[in-house]
């Protein structure tokens, strides 16, 4: 292995294989800790357990067993997010079943992914409920979100969550939660890290709670990396690396006012810098300002009847000097939703209000701000022998008119461990304002997009394991896409994605082990024959027909170990499928772990890209080689 930094920084990664070496020896040898006072390491009893059958609110805006949902939906709970100290949302998402990605360079440049072949601009992510995305060009800047301040996330996968939440969640929903909405017991801890390209990590948390029912829950981090070279050598003058600054902060507060009763609000705010390579400019950078910011009430009228009133607001801002540039983005959204149990089943209604509003400093675009007023009603059954799910939305936009959307799904329990099921939805998406600006090649006589979503699925879930295999059919109308060399945007009249996705994972006493793979088809299937560029039956950019991950862990109430490898096949990464644009298959090892040193002190590390695969995910652009990092945190309780 070929590792091209100081004599101090290759000491220190050395220092972190072997402690991971020793670690995975330890483990081998099942060696018990040697304080024999901790009782859950002594108690095989105690354990740790993980829990496949998780609860999810993201896929129906009701708690809801993963064992019940029709759309396959996917949790990154707390303990898997330890493996992603120091690294990004971005970085979580982009390993899920599913999901291709690309990147210009390092930490916090230009980045997309994409779900079941919708890009980032069909898929939309809320923060704590709250949307959190750019209006001007469109998706959510998941590379700016610090992992180290979330809580879990919630994947929902296809169209089924454009009948609750609307435009945008055409491809699906990734909700983040922050910190701090489950608070058991008073602590405060602080944790340091540091890795490669001479990364640091500092932080503390603090969360409180008493017997009032109060809770507060408080998280601050910065980051900092002297990052890559954002552009490979052969197309860029300056050979420098681009570095990337982090400041994060998220606030999390509860009252609970009676059993009927409780009040709240959270808030995600992230300001970073970011430089990067732009022709024969040196030292280029963007400010960047991210986050959302939501308070609510809800009231528990009667045993599984609620009322939840939420106001939110988030911003998306970006500041670039040398383009003379600057776009903020802002969003406020009030809803009130509701759940209603009924004799037989559980219904769900609400009503909402979006307000998006743009200021740059660029002339001429014709819109800047717009109204979204909404109203939904859904039906949710979820028992031992069938689960049923049918939603319906309305939206009025103040410059595209009404939208309505509505989901049916339908799940049969053969037995108590085999389900089989089949969901249809309709998706739309408004354009971008980017989409509608001709300075940026838009066209302000854009359609919207719509789609029609078809999914089926069988399930074996048990007490060890929990596979899934789902098949999906989408054919998407008046797609919008910018094609190389021009780049102007235009509707294509239709494009079709099919595939298959199979997850599967197992546990067996202390081993977990499992994996992922997804095949996809996503073409261009337009009538051309009015226009001279011809796209019909070309690979859509960025989707890989192939797709896959297997990983291998080990876990003790003190040790948590993972191996995983990842597989991503060649793709196109324009429409017009140019040889120049194709970007070849990779294939990408890591390994992951944390370990409980002491009762209050424990370390994570983790070692990406062992075998320093060379690769780009984005013709020209520049990927890191093996690159670790490594940090210890303390807790007082």
């Amino acid at each position: 292995m070929l590792l091209s930094r100081s004599s101090s920084s290759t000491y220190l990664r050395c220092s972190i294989l072997s402690v991971l070496g020793l670690l995975s020896i330890n483990t081998a040898m099942a060696v018990t800790p040697v304080s024999s006072d901790l009782d859950t390491v002594t108690d095989n009893n105690k354990l740790p357990q993980v829990e496949l059958d998780k609860i999810v609110v993201t896929a129906t805006r009701t708690p809801t067993k993963t064992s019940n949902v029709i759309a396959q939906t996917r949790v990154v709970d707390s303990e898997a997010l330890k493996r992603y100290q120091g690294q990004s949302a971005f970085e979580v998402i982009k390993r899920q079943p599913g999901i291709s990605h690309y990147t210009n360079g390092g930490p916090g440049t230009t980045s997309n992914f994409y779900m079941r072949g919708y890009d980032n601009k069909q898929i939309l992510v809320l923060i704590d409920g709250i949307r959190y995305s750019s209006i001007s060009a469109g998706g959510a800047t998941l590379s700016l979100l610090p992992a180290d301040q979330i809580d879990r996330i919630e994947i929902l996968y296809g169209a089924s969550g454009s009948s609750i939440y609307g435009a945008d969640a055409m491809g699906g929903v990734i909700q983040v939660f922050t910190k701090g909405a489950n608070v058991k017991r008073s602590n405060f801890s602080m944790t340091a890290g540091v890795g490669s390209n001479d990364e640091y990590l500092y932080g503390a948390s603090a969360q409180l709670a008493n017997e009032s029912g109060t809770t507060l829950s408080l998280s601050a981090s910065h980051t900092e990396t002297d990052g890559i070279d954002a552009t490979l050598p052969s197309t860029s003058t300056y050979k420098d690396d681009d570095s990337f600054e982090s400041d994060n902060i998220s606030l999390a507060l509860t009252q609970r006012i009676n059993e009927q009763l409780l009040v709240g609000a959270s808030a995600l705010y992230s300001k970073s810098n970011t430089e990067f390579d732009y022709g024969l400019n040196k030292d280029v950078y963007s400010d960047q300002e991210n986050g959302a910011a939501q308070a609510f009430i809800d009231w528990r009228y009667m045993p599984g009847s609620s009322v939840r009133l939420q106001y939110g607001h988030s911003i998306d801002k970006v500041d670039t000097p040398a383009y003379n540039s600057r776009y903020d983005t802002e969003q406020d959204q009030i809803s009130l939703v509701g759940q209603h149990k009924l004799p037989v089943g559980q219904g769900i209604y609400g009503l909402e209000y979006l307000n998006q509003g743009l200021d740059t400093k660029s002339p001429g675009y014709n819109l800047d701000d717009r109204d979204v007023k909404s109203a939904f009603l859904g039906y949710l059954l979820a028992n031992n022998k069938f689960d049923a799910q049918a939603n319906i939305r309305f939206d009025d936009y103040s410059e595209y008119g009404d939208q309505t959307t509505y989901n049916l799904g339908g799940a049969y329990h053969i037995n108590s461990n085999l389900r089989v099921g089949a969901n249809y939805a309709k998706g739309f998406r408004v354009p971008t304002f980017n989409d509608l600006y001709p300075g940026f090649g838009g066209d302000p006589d854009l359609k919207s997009e719509t789609s029609d979503n078809y999914e089926a699925f069988i399930e074996y879930d048990t007490v060890l394991q929990s596979t899934r295999l789902t098949g999906y059919q989408n054919k998407v109308d008046d797609l919008i896409v910018s094609p190389a060399p021009t780049y102007q945007t235009v509707n294509i009249n239709e494009a079709k994605i099919k595939g298959i996705s199979l997850t599967s994972d197992w546990i067996l006493n202390n081993y977990l082990f499992g994996g992922s793979y997804d095949y996809q088809s996503a073409k261009d299937d337009s009538d051309y024959s009015n226009r001279a560029d011809d796209y019909n039956g070309n690979f859509l950019p960025v989707r890989p027909e192939h797709k896959g991950l297997i990983y291998l862990g080990y876990r003790l109430p003190s040790l948590d170990l993972r191996a995983e490898y990842q597989y991503v096949d060649d793709y196109y990464y324009s429409i017009s499928n140019a040889d120049s644009q194709l970007v070849e298959s990779y294939g990408l090892f890591n390994i992951s772990g944390n370990y409980q040193l002491t009762d209050n002190l424990s370390m994570t590390a983790r070692l990406n890209n062992i075998t320093n695969e060379k690769y780009v995910t984005a013709p020209g652009y520049n990927t890191d080689g093996t690159n670790f990092f490594t940090s210890l945190t303390y807790n007082w309780f």
